[in-house]
């Protein structure tokens, strides 16, 4: 079991940058991928990054592509997603998710824990 704590969020204007920080605790040692997700009121779940948790490879969301970098500090199990050039359409509750045991996958229900959110609200 690994258990995940978000932090970070807020209140921005567009144009602004911010950055989440997602703690893992637990087995981390069984941790294969770790991933931030986004949800909008009346919205699916959507993929944003994933970052492989042994060797720092990356994967990125079109809308994220050029904004948003994923990083991890592997020793503190700390997962990162520093974002820029915020936008309205950027204001969603943000999760990050870790999967364990095998893959790095961009579809949410491949993951097996989840933290509790933190919003990020843009302003225009």
């Amino acid at each position: 079991q690994v258990q995940l704590v978000e932090s970070g969020g807020g209140l921005v204007q567009a144009g602004d940058s911010l950055r989440l920080s997602c703690v893992a605790s637990g087995r981390t040692d069984l941790m294969t991928a770790m991933g931030w997700f986004r949800q909008a009121p009346g919205k699916d779940r959507e993929f944003v990054t994933v970052i492989d948790w042994s060797d720092g490879s990356t994967t990125y969301a079109d809308s994220a592509k050029g904004r948003f970098t994923i990083t991890r500090d592997y020793a503190k199990n700390t997962l990162y997603l520093q974002m820029s050039s915020l936008t309205p359409e950027d204001t969603a509750l943000y999760y990050c998710a870790v999967r364990l045991y095998s893959g790095v996958f961009r579809d949410h229900r491949y993951y097996h824990y989840w933290g509790q959110g933190t919003q990020v609200t843009v302003s225009s």
